[in-house]
């Protein structure tokens, strides 16, 4: 769930169709790697923000992404400044009440990281019995390392630190949030550790409309669609996340 909200609205456009409609896009860019601003272009970027993009134009439509807080997405599509969000929102029963989402684009929650020479040894949680994890500080992954029987747990003020110590082999294994994992797994080009294939509290991403526009919700399911079945949705995926879904 993301911690950091901002309250500036910037708009950014875009363009996937020389003829189109416009979809108002509502996004909080502070989550990387799903939707962040990028430090040398300052524009926004991120695996939500490509493949929202990509839905569009599948749609035969444009993008204009304002970014707001997160607070005031749900309140924007309410009151129709937003067509959408793409924000890594999850799909929450309290949520539902509120608005409607898309079908889920992205299963999240939490994985186990080790070493490939370790997974012989490694196959499942409770193989950590006795073990030593490391975890963030404050973290869902460090409450469930807690959880593990007999398990040593050293906890790191950044996720880096703990990777660092799994791979100098002062832990046997890292438990954190799936993309973060991925998306580490992906900048640092690391062949020596993987995640093991099973996810904890696994959790989904939609985008979300305005309560009762169905008709939107079916046009960005169909866009979906297309996206997947053309190959662009595991092209993106494998950008930002790697090839594992």
């Amino acid at each position: 769930m993301k911690k950091v909200l901002i309250s500036a609205l910037l708009g950014l456009t875009f363009a996937c169709t020389s003829q189109a409609g416009t979809l108002h896009v509502g996004t909080e860019a502070t989550f990387a790697p799903f939707e962040f601003m990028d430090e040398q272009t300052k524009e926004l970027t991120g695996f939500d923000m490509e493949l929202i993009a990509a839905v569009a134009k599948a749609m035969g439509d444009d993008v204009k992404v304002q970014n707001m807080g997160f607070d005031g997405l749900i309140p924007s599509l309410q009151t129709g400044v937003i067509d959408v969000t793409a924000a890594a929102m999850t799909i929450t029963p309290e949520r539902v009440k509120r608005i409607d989402f898309t079908e889920p684009y992205y299963q999240s929650g939490l994985v186990i990281l080790v070493k490939k020479t370790d997974l012989d040894k490694v196959k499942d949680l409770d193989s950590l019995q006795g073990k030593r994890i490391c975890a963030q500080i404050g973290t869902t992954g460090a409450m469930m390392a807690k959880h593990v029987k007999d398990a040593k747990v050293t906890e790191f003020n950044s996720i880096t630190e703990a990777f660092m110590e799994l791979k100098q082999d002062g832990c046997t294994a890292v438990i954190n949030d799936k993309p973060v994992v991925d998306y580490y797994l992906v900048r640092r080009a690391d062949d020596t550790v993987t995640t093991l294939p099973q996810v904890f509290d696994a959790e989904y991403y939609g985008f979300g409309v305005k309560k009762g526009n169905k008709a939107m919700v079916e046009k960005l399911n169909a866009g979906l669609k297309k996206v997947r079945e053309s190959g662009e949705y595991d092209r993106i995926y494998q950008k930002w996340f790697g090839a594992n879904k």
